[in-house]
């Protein structure tokens, strides 16, 4: 044992008095070594270019920057060697020093003075580690703490790393809600909300807002179930149908993401493309219904029923002059570009269509209602454009107080001869104004007995509001379309133009009653926001949908013969006995509908045969869309039938397809399986 331990030893047991004199002999010494290696490390590099934004936080820092002087910093040292003396000198007992662990007690500093603190705790770390390991070796106990000074220099820590091995949790964040981004170990910028729970702040943290929240709300119930034909032998629905669903569905998958399945409406898909229907003859009905029965594609032992519908097309120049009254939502939440710009550029497309004796008003909402356009000819296209590109989002959505204004403007230009129309452009935001849906229902069912439909557009994506886009056209006689691009404003508002606004027959309805001797079950494939009870179909009171010039309707049941293996449910121990029908008849079809602008509707009767054909390509391609429906939304009907197989039935019956429709279609089914998976 060398002589300096023995010395130690014997110098411990002796226990001296504490000695004044030493004791400042020793923090002088400290002191000034500690001053004499102190450093400042060099300035963490900038995380951004532009200059560091002014706030509350930029304000703290500043603060607590220029309260780290030299000589704070020195008192801190001065604290730390007497709190190392007081922990070692008890603690040296023979040949082993062991050290009393520190356990830190972790508040919450502001974020501004977090990286100081944290230098300051890890060089103090090493400087403690560095003194207890020369005391170790120490004889000297006056001149153990100038050792351990000079045996210490300052190093001053690195800017510390965060490792995310996990997903970021959000933790508690103060009343002002941020984002803080920090550099991880591999580079990535995981995003945290407010600061850290554990005390250690992110470096060089950029603030920046919180994403909008998602608040989309669409219309639609339950898939319709599985009928039994001896129970419910009848089934009931208005014929009206819009194609919004299928353009969102679109939207959702090129952005990779499935849609919503409550966004699913395939009734509103399957109508999304145009098929070869009879029209009708001069003179009969303003539309003729044609019908097919072939195999379900996805089950050999049920059969599906197709019901067409073709409205008249009258030539252009006998269509009424028209009176458009253009309700733009230019609320804040339209600054976007598949917005407020995507509306302009689509109603740009539509003035295009209209003719010389057609007038034009231009109606905004925001945080109020104005009228931007009076009344104009259509032929003044350069002042009805100016106007659009005039138009800018911000505010809150008066959107009651916009659709009170427009119906006033299309009253004031109402004359006989012409038809009104107000034609609403929203991201569905209706915020402001009449909140409780019945009470808008019932604003606009009064509007449209006056004569004056609406239809609405949807626009962008995170709070379209479908449910009141539905209901208000529903109630308003109009139809419904969403548009996320410029080829589908063509589409909607340039190609379909004459359907949308034009009518041939209102509150067109269906009604179908199967025959138990030849059907067993059915189920009604979509319309399920469209079911009506069985006695509305003869009330002319209830309102139902309306067929505009040109317009077609597609309906699908899938039906289940009598004897079929594919029968589900088990008959009734105690059931009446079923009166047979003629087995030469599937059911008998039944429409009613009202010439527009009358109150007494007229019957249309035609009986459906029970022997099935051959699906043409129409058929076969609206079941691929049946099929593509129930795979994003309840694909229980449907067994092992799947993605290849709609993807290859669809592909194969594409035929002309002139405008691309059908194959984007195709790629879209492609996409949603590589989601799928």
């Amino acid at each position: 044992m060398s002589d300096e331990f023995d010395k130690l030893r014997a110098g411990l047991k002796a226990n001296p008095a504490p000695d004044p004199a030493a004791k400042a002999e020793t923090l002088r010494l400290a002191t000034e070594n500690f001053d004499r290696h102190q450093e400042t490390a060099t300035k963490p590099r900038p995380n951004q270019d532009r200059p560091e934004r002014a706030g509350v936080l930029t304000g703290v820092r500043e603060m607590f920057t220029k309260l780290t002087t030299r000589g704070a910093l020195a008192a801190t040292a001065s604290v730390a060697a007497i709190g190392i003396g007081v922990m070692i000198w008890p603690s040296l007992e023979g040949q082993k020093v062991t050290p009393q662990p520190t356990v830190p007690v972790v508040q919450e500093p502001a974020p501004a003075e977090n990286e100081n603190r944290l230098r300051q705790a890890e060089t103090k770390e090493e400087f403690d580690d560095t003194a207890i390991a020369d005391a170790k070796t120490s004889s000297d106990a006056l001149g153990r703490a100038e050792t351990v000074v000079e045996a210490a220099p300052m190093v001053m820590a690195e800017e510390p790393v965060i490792v995310m091995d996990e997903p970021a949790i959000a933790l508690a964040a103060p009343a002002a809600e941020s984002v803080a981004t920090a550099k991880s170990a591999n580079g990535n910028s995981p995003q945290f909300s407010g600061y850290a729970q554990s005390g250690i702040a992110l470096p060089e943290a950029e603030i920046a807002p919180l994403p909008e929240p998602d608040t989309e709300a669409y219309a639609n119930d339950d898939p319709n179930p599985v009928k039994i034909v001896a129970e419910e032998p009848v089934s009931t629905f208005s014929i009206d149908t819009d194609t919004a669903s299928y353009s969102v569905i679109r939207s959702s998958l090129t952005n990779g993401y499935l849609p919503p399945k409550e966004a699913v409406r395939i009734e509103e898909m399957v109508n999304y493309f145009p098929y070869d229907y009879a029209a009708p003859d001069a003179g009969e009905a303003p539309f003729r219904a044609s019908v097919s029965l072939f195999q379900t594609p996805w089950n050999e032992n049920t059969q599906l029923l197709r019901i067409g519908i073709q409205g008249e097309l009258p030539a252009t120049d006998d269509r009424p002059p028209l009176n458009l009254v253009f309700l733009i939502d230019t609320s804040g939440s339209m600054d976007d570009p598949k917005k407020l710009p995507l509306l302009k550029q689509s109603f740009g497309l539509m003035l295009g269509q209209l003719r010389p004796e057609d007038r034009v008003a231009i109606v905004t909402y925001a945080g109020s209602a104005g009228l931007v356009l009076e009344p104009t000819a259509a032929s003044e296209r350069a002042t009805i454009l100016a106007a659009l590109d005039r138009l800018d989002a911000g505010g809150s959505t008066a959107g009651a107080e916009g659709l009170r204004q427009a119906y006033q403007v299309a009253e004031s230009m109402a004359e006989d001869g012409r038809i009104g129309r107000v034609l609403l452009a929203t991201d569905g935001d209706f915020n402001v104004g009449i909140h409780d849906p019945e009470e808008l229902k019932d604003f606009i069912a009064k509007k449209r007995d006056s004569g004056t439909y609406l239809s609405v557009l949807g626009f962008g994506r995170g709070n379209l509001d479908d449910a009141t886009m539905q209901a208000l056209a529903q109630n308003g006689n109009g139809t419904a379309a969403y548009i996320d691009t410029l080829s589908e404003a063509q589409k909607v508002l340039v190609d379909q133009l004459s359907g949308a606004l034009f009518p041939i027959a209102d509150d067109v309805k269906i009604q179908i009653e199967f025959n138990p001797a030849a059907v067993a079950e059915y189920r009604l494939i979509g319309y399920e926001t469209r079911a009506l009870a069985r006695e509305d179909f003869n009330n002319d009171k209830v309102d139902a949908g309306e067929i505009g010039a040109g317009h077609q309707v597609t309906a699908l049941y899938e039906v289940t013969p009598v004897g079929s293996p594919a029968i589900l449910s088990d008959p009734l121990r105690y059931a009446e006995p079923t009166l047979a029908g003629d087995v030469a008849e599937l059911g008998f079809l039944k429409l009613r509908h009202k010439q527009p602008g009358e109150e007494i509707s007229t019957l249309i009767e035609n009986p459906i045969p029970v022997t099935p054909g051959e699906a043409d390509a129409d058929a076969n391609f609206a079941a691929a869309i049946a099929g593509m429906g129930q795979l994003l939304s309840d694909p229980k009907y449907l067994g092992e039938w799947g993605w290849d197989e709609a993807i290859g039935l669809a592909n194969a019956v594409r035929g002309e397809d002139p405008f691309g429709y059908r194959a984007e279609a195709v790629q879209l089914m492609r996409l949603a399986q590589s989601l799928a998976r």
